[in-house]
């Protein structure tokens, strides 16, 4: 009977990566073994209890009645043997596994060349506690080795987890084989399923889906994807589901919708004891939608005393993604400059997550962002470049529109004509994917309040004789009428709407109703605005034709907003002057005087000025977005 369990516990795990079955068995085994003294037959059990993976028992009762049993059957057994090895990789690897670490495996890792299965496991083992961004070379030696090791232990699973270790490495490593190793991977496994690894497979499919912005393609993936891992009972699997879906939101522009969801895995137990993520996306979830304080209290928790003492796992560059995004919008500059400190050696690489659940693009991206935090345009204009041409190698479409996006923000600030043509072309590929563009808000770290100053509520303005009165919850300031202070009153009138600025420098009075809608287009920018609608149908009937569907999405999204525009002013009443430039010289003239007004606010009151600094955007789109 004994035996019958280990074979069938032996089969679940190796053979079909059934881990809850396997679980099941070797419990089984374990408890007879133990009822008749036998120490081998405990030791047997004991490791197979361990899984597959590293940190497979998450519970803290679990986990320590499995590591006590381990111990219990290491002690009645020859530490030397095969199986004394065996057990003593698998504990070794827990616990470097959760101290961030791998010299106690990999000392067992060399102890073990000479016993193929023994070398087998501790090499899978110690793969699972190098999967930091460090330790890229290492990872390729032991999965390079775990294949050839393969061949000897004849088992079917080993070499299915050094091709998997491969495949995981390639795409970490932003490697030019990586989809060419995970297809070697999925036929292996068309022959036979294997649960715990076809879940993994799964999910890097969900993966690719995001780079190749099909979104809800990839939810629906995320979707099966989930009860893959529900079907093998990975732990994983609902904090890489919540990860997916995170990064799907975040493309949709619809994280904040996440935050009930985020708060709850935060304290999940079933989360890896390494995986600090889940503060980070919740933080830059928070700071989107305008709850500073959730957003400070979630970066203050994950901080701790430094970034630095964090541990550098499978999810650390998610995790500092989100710091990156968290700082920015908090305009704290003392953690951007961490981050961006930390980040810097790893340039090169892709933000993923654990085994490629899922992916932000390129780490120049959050350096960029760190960047523009402290202000430092240059570096910022360099990284983000940088970003789009590793999210073009990559293949990952909505991080390369987010990364242009944010370039265009840049190049706006530096006054740098080319910022229309990065804007055009982020938003052209993000209404191809049906994905939301993040706004960008302005703001001065030089001029941040100091503590206890913080904006309280959004900026109002009404007109006050020959000045303009700005308020924000009990403060007040008159500053004397400009052109500037003009368009300022029409975006604190209109928060949350974007408004050209070849439209505000159309004319500078404003509606006398409250909350009215954006300034009316003059005759002239309608003329101009139905032709562009005539040119957009003809070159979509064109593309229709040709059956070239992004096109015609992206034509279609541009020419709805055209109706959109056109639709709004000729509902409204009134005449406003004409702007005698085009859209660069407004762009310019508006940011100059608006920079001019915002200025002269901030020296009369620093607490409004700054508050107008963070929350007005200029550009060829300007808006005001209150936080």
């Amino acid at each position: 009977m004994g035996e019958l369990l280990f074979q069938s516990g032996e089969h679940s795990l190796h053979v079909e990566g059934d881990l809850r079955a396997a679980r099941r068995w070797f419990d089984a085994a374990y408890e007879d073994a133990e009822a008749i003294g036998d120490g081998a037959a405990m030791a047997r059990a004991a490791l197979g209890l361990g899984g597959l993976w590293v940190h497979e028992h998450r519970a803290a009762a679990d986990a320590t009645r499995v590591w006590h049993r381990q111990r219990q059957a290491l002690a009645r057994i020859d530490p030397r043997s095969s199986l004394g090895i065996r057990l003593r990789a698998r504990l070794a690897a827990e616990e470097d596994y959760c101290d961030g670490t791998h010299e106690a495996i990999m000392s067992v890792v060399a102890e073990a060349r000479g016993d193929a299965v023994a070398l087998a496991e501790a090499l899978s083992l110690a793969h699972h506690c190098v999967l930091g961004p460090q330790h890229e070379t290492l990872r390729q030696e032991l999965a390079r080795e775990l294949i050839g090791v393969a061949s000897q232990t004849g088992r079917r699973g080993d070499l299915l987890m050094g091709l998997l270790w491969r495949t995981v490495d390639q795409f970490l490593a932003a490697g030019p084989h990586a989809t060419r190793s995970l297809r070697e991977l999925r036929e292996l496994l068309a022959g036979a399923d294997h649960l715990a690894i076809g879940y993994i497979v799964s999910a890097m499919d969900v993966m690719l889906a995001i780079r190749g912005g099909r979104l809800r393609e990839a939810e629906a993936l995320a979707a099966e994807c989930n009860d893959r891992g529900a079907a093998a009972e990975d732990l994983d699997t609902l904090a890489w589901h919540g990860g997916q879906l995170a990064t799907i939101r975040w493309y949709q522009g619809r994280i904040g919708e996440l935050i009930p969801l985020l708060t709850e895995l935060v304290d999940s137990p079933t989360l890896s004891a390494t995986d600090n993520s889940y503060f980070a996306v919740l933080a830059s979830a928070a700071a989107v939608t305008g709850d500073r304080r959730l957003a400070r209290t979630t970066l203050a928790r994950l901080r701790g005393r430094s970034l630095a003492e964090l541990p550098r796992s499978s999810s650390w560059l998610i995790t500092m993604y989100g710091v990156a995004e968290t700082a920015y919008l908090l305009a704290d500059a003392d953690t951007a400059a961490e981050a961006y400190a930390l980040l810097l050696p790893y340039a090169h690489l892709p933000v993923i997550a654990s085994l490629g659940v899922t992916c932000l693009g390129s780490v120049q991206h959050c350096l960029g962002t760190a960047a523009l935090t402290l202000g430092d345009l240059e570096a910022a204009a360099y990284h983000l470049r940088a970003a789009i041409d590793g999210d073009l190698a990559l293949g990952h479409w909505p991080a390369m529109a987010v990364a242009r996006a944010r370039l265009a923000d840049v190049l706006d600030r530096q006054g740098d004509p080319s910022a229309v043509r990065e804007r055009e072309m982020a938003e052209r590929e993000a209404a191809a994917m049906s994905m939301t563009l993040p706004p960008t808000p302005a703001f001065s770290v030089s001029s941040m309040p100091v503590e206890g100053e913080e904006a309280a509520g959004p900026v109002t303005c009404h007109r006050h004789g020959r000045h303009w009165r700005f308020e924000m919850g009990g403060r007040a300031v008159d500053v004397a009428s400009s052109v500037g202070m003009g368009y300022l009153a029409t975006l604190l009138d209109n928060p949350g709407r974007e408004i050209p600025a070849v439209d505000l420098a159309a004319g500078t009075t404003r509606p006398s109703t409250a909350n009215s809608a954006q300034p009316i287009l003059d005759a002239a920018a309608l003329r101009a605005y139905r032709q562009k609608l005539a040119d957009l149908e003809a070159e979509i009937e064109e593309c229709a034709a040709m059956n070239d569907t992004a096109r015609v999405a992206a034509l279609g999204a541009e020419r709805k907003w055209l109706i959109d525009e056109v639709a709004a002013a000729t509902g409204m009443s009134g005449r406003l002057r004409t702007f005698s430039g085009d859209h660069e010289r407004a762009r310019l003239a508006v940011g100059k005087a608006v920079r001019r007004a915002i200025e002269r606010i901030r020296k009369a009151d620093p607490v409004i000025g700054h508050a107008l600094e963070n929350t007005i955007h200029t550009g060829v789109r300007c808006y005001y977005l209150p936080i």
